[in-house]
């Protein structure tokens, strides 16, 4: 079975009424990792664009953590393998981060809405977008 790493937006999703909230419930219950940027970004995203208070933000990442497998830090190694990946893969600096934080957790699947569906990245690991048919 392949172990799953979390781009924020399958968090988001999760916590909205659009109808990709049950894909994204159902891949939080099957477990997967996320990194400290993931909780931080979706911090930002619940409170501003969802207009939830900061005490429901915070109650939703308690909820979240305790789905989650593992949360991993950021540190400098993700840092420079993200470096390296901009220059060779179609990413942002930050989508970068997160991939970065994926390889460094051992995943080999990348769920995200926002970055390219079916990008192998070194051979290692595959993103999908868990919303397209």
């Amino acid at each position: 079975m392949a172990r799953a790493f979390f781009d924020t937006n399958i968090l988001v999703y999760a916590f909205t009424t659009e109808a990709k909230a049950s894909i994204a419930g159902s891949l939080l219950l099957q477990g997967g990792d996320v990194s400290v940027q993931v909780l931080n970004e979706f911090a930002n995203v619940a409170h501003r664009k969802l207009g939830l208070d900061w005490t429901t933000v915070s109650n939703a990442l308690a909820d979240v953590r305790l789905l989650i497998r593992t949360v991993h830090a950021i540190d400098l190694d993700a840092h420079l393998r993200a470096l390296s990946l901009v220059q060779r893969y179609p990413l942002s600096f930050y989508d970068a981060m997160i991939v970065a934080s994926a390889f460094n957790a051992r995943c080999d699947l990348l769920y995200s809405e926002d970055m390219q569906d079916g990008l192998e990245i070194d051979k290692t690991l595959v993103i999908r977008n868990p919303f397209t048919a």
